[in-house]
C-alpha cells in the first residue's frame, strides 16, 4: 500500500491466534509499519473455560511475527475500559516510537451472557459490551488522536465494527447497539479530525472463523464440543451469498487501505466486508 512504510500503528486485541487482530498487525507490518500490540491479556480472552487450550504463544507469537518481517513491534497489556491504562500504555509507546500514525480499533467485548432476548439481558453484560466495544473505542481514540494532532500527524484512526452495525439481529442487542454506535462514533470524529488531515473510518465484517465463535460449540449440557461448532459454522458460511465466512485477511486487506496514503480522500465511511450479506 501507498506510503505506510516506517509508519507506526496501533492495533487493539491482538492476542487471539485467529483473530482480526493478528491478521491486521501482520498485514500492516508487511506493509512496512512498526505496531504496537495491546491486548487484555497475554493469550486472549478465552470465550469458554472448558474449551481444551492449545499453546498458541499470543502477543508475544504476534511480535515475533511482526519482527520476522523485518519492522519493531511493541507489546502492552490494556485493558481498553481504563483511560489510566490507555495513557500510561501510548506514553510508552510514544517513548518508544515517537509517534503513532494508524489506529485500529479492534478490541471487544467477547459473547457472553449478553446473548439472549432484551427482556433477559443482565444490566451487567450489557454495560460490559458497551463498555469495550464502544467507550472503550472512544478512550483509545480520544487518546491517540490527541497525540496525533499534538504532532501534526495526518494519521488514520480505523474502527472495527460489525455488519451488525447496519442490521439488528435478535439476541444481540449488546452488541448490535454497541456497533451501531460506532459507526456514529466514527462519523462525528471524522468531522472534528478532517482539518488536521485525519481519516477515520469503519470496517464492517461478516462473522469471522474465530475464538470468538467458539461458543457455537456448547451443548446443551455445557460441554465442548468441536463437531458442533464446525456444524454451525459451516450452515453459516452456507447462508453467504459466497458461501463462506469472513477470514482475518479480508478485513486486513480493507484496513491497510484505509491506513494508506491512497485513502487520504476516505473519511466517515462504514465499508462492509462480509461477502454481501448486508449490501447497504
Amino acid at each position: 500500500m501507498k506510503g505506510m512504510q516506517g509508519k507506526v500503528a496501533m492495533v487493539t486485541g491482538c492476542a487471539g491466534e485467529r483473530g482480526l487482530g493478528r491478521g491486521i498487525a501482520r498485514r500492516l507490518a508487511a506493509e512496512g509499519a512498526d505496531v504496537i500490540l495491546t491486548d487484555v491479556a497475554p493469550a486472549g480472552t478465552r470465550v469458554l473455560a472448558n474449551k481444551p487450550v492449545g499453546e498458541w504463544g499470543g502477543l508475544a507469537a504476534v511480535a515475533a511475527e511482526i519482527e520476522a518481517l523485518g519492522r519493531r513491534a511493541f507489546t502492552a497489556l490494556l485493558d481498553i475500559r481504563s483511560a489510566r491504562q490507555i495513557d500510561d500504555v501510548i506514553a510508552r509507546a510514544l517513548e518508544a516510537f515517537g509517534r503513532i500514525d494508524i489506529l485500529v480499533n479492534n478490541a471487544a467485548a467477547p459473547p457472553g451472557a449478553d446473548r439472549v432476548p432484551i427482556v433477559e439481558l443482565p444490566e451487567e453484560a450489557w454495560d460490559t459490551v458497551l463498555d469495550t466495544n464502544l467507550k472503550g473505542a472512544f478512550l483509545v481514540s480520544k487518546a491517540v488522536a490527541r497525540a496525533m494532532l499534538e504532532r501534526k500527524v495526518r494519521g488514520r484512526i480505523v474502527n472495527i465494527a460489525s455488519d451488525r452495525a447496519k442490521v439488528g439481529t435478535t439476541n444481540l442487542a449488546a452488541y448490535c447497539s454497541s456497533k451501531f454506535g460506532l459507526v456514529g462514533f466514527t462519523q462525528c470524529l471524522a468531522m472534528e479530525l478532517a482539518p488536521a488531515g485525519i481519516t477515520v473510518n469503519a470496517v464492517c465484517p461478516g462473522g469471522v472463523d474465530s475464538e470468538r465463535l467458539d461458543y457455537l460449540g456448547r451443548r446443551p449440557d455445557g460441554a465442548y464440543d468441536e463437531k458442533t461448532r464446525e456444524d454451525e459454522i459451516r450452515r453459516r458460511a452456507a447462508l453467504n451469498p459466497l458461501g463462506r465466512m469472513t477470514t482475518p485477511d479480508d478485513v486486513a486487506e480493507v484496513v491497510a487501505f484505509l491506513a494508506s496514503d491512497g485513502a487520504a480522500y476516505i473519511t466517515g465511511q462504514a465499508i462492509n466486508v462480509c461477502g454481501g450479506s448486508v449490501m447497504h
